[in-house]
């Protein structure tokens, strides 16, 4: 059993002794059938100082043995994993997580006020479920849209390689493939994440992975309502393959009333229309980068306006047809005769005789047969077809 000379050896009722660890899905891993092994009171929990039981795993193949790190009492308090100490609701750092909550540490520095603290904390856990965050700001805060951007939706199993190899930085590896270590360049010494401190990340302060989220959600892309105030129509894609109509209105049904609703399988996309402007915008601010439906992040967008973009068609003459060469020109326009009626006096009105085919010579009442039609077309003279003389004309 490891114990310093600072771990109040007289209070060993208030020792951890569990069966189980508090552990997220990612330094579980992804074996279902995992064996670990138990120490009871094997080391000094890194932020309280008391011996607690630690647990010893392999997270799967081609990975390194994990272990856990602060006892569970601590793991409780701010619900985080006992070996990666990071949220497990949301995969994110405490710094990262208090921030968005605006939830302030008030757990003592000093390590008697520290002990005292935690033993009141175990005493209370003991009568409420143990299940549940011991932190009264966690349990009455909900999430905020800070954390719905930042938070891991699946298992990020690459925290769990193995670490680097010294020897093949070196150059002395000689193991190969049989290397259980990583063959690869080492993280530069000026990086701020090279430098990563356990107490640092359990308290909160000075987190270069929390400061590196903070930026990325500082230069996340926004979804700018269009200035077309008649656009209330939403673009729903990267769409589960098996989710329903029901199930898709029901997580959009709660921002507004839904105009209507149409799913398109496979394209794996959607479009809600709601009835207002404001219920659509409401739906977008709430549901960009942040909506998740089995496991995948859907993709939010405006539609497009319908009118403004038939106003474009409409404003955009088609481009002129070229010219074929060898072909001649455009045939003039026909004489004013062929036209029924001239084009400043309107049609008359309907005649009885319409219905015998009796068209309108000019004049009201005047009516009679068809005038013949004249000839236009140079095709249809008879005096260009080869035609000899009239028979009006003498022979000689």
């Amino acid at each position: 059993m490891a114990m310093s000379k600072s771990t109040n050896t007289y209070n060993r009722q208030n020792w951890e002794d569990a069966d189980f660890p508090i552990l997220c899905q990612t330094c579980l891993g992804d074996n279902p059938y995992i064996r670990m092994t138990k120490e009871k009171y094997g080391k000094e929990c890194k932020i309280c100082i008391r011996p607690f039981t630690v647990f010893r795993w392999c997270p799967g193949a081609r990975m390194r043995f994990k272990k856990t790190e602060i006892c569970q009492t601590c793991s409780k308090l701010k619900n985080v994993c006992q070996t990666c100490l990071l949220d497990l609701e949301y995969g994110l750092p405490i710094q990262v997580r208090d921030a968005a909550l605006k939830v302030q540490d008030d757990l003592p520095r000093n390590e008697v006020n520290k002990e005292y603290y935690i033993q009141n904390l175990d005493s209370q856990m003991s009568k409420f479920d143990p299940t549940q965050p011991s932190n009264s700001a966690l349990k009455s805060k909900g999430a905020s849209d800070l954390l719905l951007r930042l938070a891991r939706t699946a298992p990020y199993y690459k925290r769990n390689r193995p670490h680097v190899c010294s020897f093949w930085v070196k150059g002395e590896c000689r193991r190969g493939e049989e290397c259980p270590y990583r063959h690869e360049k080492p993280t530069d010494p000026d990086d701020p994440l090279a430098d990563q401190n356990i107490k640092d990340r359990y308290y909160g302060v000075n987190d270069p992975v929390a400061e590196k989220l903070m930026r990325r959600a500082a230069a996340m892309p926004a979804l700018p309502p269009p200035e077309d105030r008649t656009v209330t129509t939403l673009y729903i894609g990267n769409l589960p393959e098996n989710i329903v109509e029901e199930e898709l209105r029901g997580h959009f049904y709660q921002y507004g009333e839904i105009r209507s609703l149409t799913l398109v399988p496979r394209a794996q996309c959607a479009f809600v229309q709601y009835t207002t402007r404001s219920a659509a915008e409401h739906a977008a601010e709430k549901t960009f980068n942040r909506l998740v439906i089995a496991g995948k992040r859907l993709t939010i967008k405006w539609g497009k306006s319908q009118g403004r973009q038939g106003t474009n068609e409409k404003s955009e003459p088609p481009p002129p047809l070229e010219p074929v060469p060898g072909l001649p020109g455009t045939l003039p326009p026909p004489p004013a005769f062929l036209h029924p009626f001239p084009p400043q006096m309107p049609p008359p009105p309907s005649r009885p005789n319409d219905f015998f085919n009796l068209h309108y010579a000019g004049g009201w009442g005047a009516w009679g047969a068809p005038p013949p039609p004249a000839l236009h077309y140079p095709s249809q003279d008879p005096a260009r077809l080869g035609a000899h003389a009239h028979a009006s004309q003498p022979q000689t």
